[in-house]
């Protein structure tokens, strides 16, 4: 663009209101959609046929393990925390213990 002073652009000549330029920039801003339920280590989700436990949670990814049927073990998995509420909420999981 070019510089601004005193509200006067110096390329073109015409006078710019920054005040509303701002507001216009901070009405654009989304809001947040309130609080989403926190993955907590020892976890565990009860899905129609199988469970899942979580392990570690961070910033944005969560270990879990998934037990489907009667197995004993289940390999280790990474999955963004989004990701994973949107599964959960797509097979209607149910917290069982935390």
């Amino acid at each position: 663009m070019g510089a601004v002073i005193n509200g006067l652009n110096i390329f073109c000549c015409t006078r710019i209101e920054t005040s509303d330029t701002v507001t216009a920039m901070n009405n654009t801003l989304q809001k947040s959609r309130g609080p989403r339920p926190p993955f907590e280590s020892g976890q565990i989700w009860e899905l129609a046929d199988s469970s899942l436990q979580i392990g570690l949670v961070g910033k944005t990814l969560v270990h879990y393990k998934h037990y489907k049927g009667k197995t004993k073990r289940a390999p280790i998995s990474l999955a963004g925390i989004k990701v994973l509420e949107k599964y959960l909420k797509a097979n209607k999981a149910v917290l069982v213990q935390e």
